[in-house]
C-alpha cells in the first residue's frame, strides 16, 4: 500500500462545552497542524498515486474556512463540543468528494495535532 501526505498549518479558536474542561472552556487558539495522508495499492503510469496538486488546492480552501476563526461559530460544529475529534471528521467530510474521485486512491486519514503531543485522526475508506 502506497501512503502520500500533505501537511499544512494554521491557527484556529474554540471553546469545549458541556462538561467542566478547566481553561478548555474559555476561548482560546491553537496552532494546528494537519495532514492527509492518502492510501493506495498502485501508481499510475507516471509512477505517481495520484496528483497532490488536487489534494493541495482543497487544504488550502478549507484552511481559508478555519485560519483565525472560532470553531464554535462555523458549520458542522453548532451545539456540539469542538474537540479535535470532531474537527478531524469535519475536515474528512469535507475532503471526501474530492479525493474519492482520485482513481488510484483507496482512502485517506485526516491526522490533526493541536499541539506537539496531541492529535486525533479520521480514516475514510472507499469502498
Amino acid at each position: 500500500m502506497y501512503k502520500v501526505a500533505v501537511r499544512r498549518k494554521f491557527t484556529a479558536f474554540h471553546h469545549l462545552i458541556g462538561g467542566d474542561w478547566g481553561p478548555e472552556n474559555t476561548h482560546h487558539s491553537h496552532d494546528y497542524v494537519l495532514e492527509v495522508v492518502c492510501l493506495g495499492p498502485k501508481l499510475d503510469q507516471h509512477q505517481y498515486l495520484f496528483d497532490i496538486s488536487v489534494l493541495e488546492r482543497h487544504l488550502e480552501e478549507l484552511i481559508a474556512r478555519y485560519s483565525g476563526n472560532s470553531l464554535n461559530e462555523l458549520p458542522g460544529f453548532e451545539g456540539k463540543n469542538p474537540s479535535i475529534e470532531l474537527f478531524c471528521a469535519v475536515l474528512s467530510k469535507q475532503l471526501e468528494p474530492a479525493l474519492r474521485t482520485q482513481a488510484n486512491l483507496s482512502g485517506f486519514d485526516v491526522v490533526l495535532w493541536e499541539h506537539d503531543s496531541a492529535w486525533a485522526s479520521f480514516h475514510v475508506h472507499f469502498a
